[in-house]
């Protein structure tokens, strides 16, 4: 018998100031029974990080043809294509392909350190990526927030993102390994 996706609702209010964006998004995410916490709660941050409109989470892990997250033009091209954690080279390579802007969120500590060592070299190549990694004591905190239904306000000022909870704030700032954290 398989497991269903457990549903998280998300009530996120962006106020992005070094985008002069500011919207609330009522965001529905499917957490597949592979997917950690900590997973859910970076899509999450990247999502407030690139927050759109038009930005839309993908099927994720259920299917390979698809990153993340990912903005389509309404000519249905694609322009920003995000993956999280330390996807394949080829995947990579495929992503920067497809879409104007590709932005990788890498966590999981020494795990994603080193395959950075492994992949970084190679990588420096597509002048379309970005790689960003959320260091791991932020991914804890980030999964501590996790619930059935979140309501989170989310400011990002001079690149450092501040996420409040009820009565906890968490100060996130992403380490860009590749490239710069910027929104085309």
């Amino acid at each position: 018998m398989a497991l269903n996706a457990t549903i998280h609702k998300a009530e996120l209010s962006v106020s992005d100031m070094d985008r002069h964006y500011y919207a609330t998004h009522a965001l529905t995410l499917a957490r597949h029974p592979s997917e950690t916490e900590e997973r859910l709660m970076v899509r999450l941050l990247a999502f407030a990080l690139y927050a759109d409109e038009r930005l839309e989470f993908g099927k994720g892990i259920s299917d390979e043809d698809e990153p993340a997250l990912w903005r389509k033009a309404y000519t249905d091209e694609i322009e920003l294509w995000i993956e999280l954690g330390q996807p394949d080279e080829a995947r990579i390579r495929k992503a920067c392909g497809r879409a104007r802007q590709v932005v990788v969120f890498t966590y999981g500590g020494r795990a994603a350190d080193i395959w950075w060592d492994k992949a970084g070299n190679a990588l420096t190549r597509n002048d379309n990526l970005s790689v960003l990694d959320i260091d791991e004591a932020s991914v804890r905190a980030l999964a501590s927030l996790c619930d059935r239904g979140m309501r989170l306000q989310c400011l990002i000022q001079d690149g450092e993102v501040q996420l409040i909870a009820g009565d906890t704030t968490l100060a996130i700032r992403p380490r860009a390994r590749m490239g710069e954290y910027a929104v085309a």
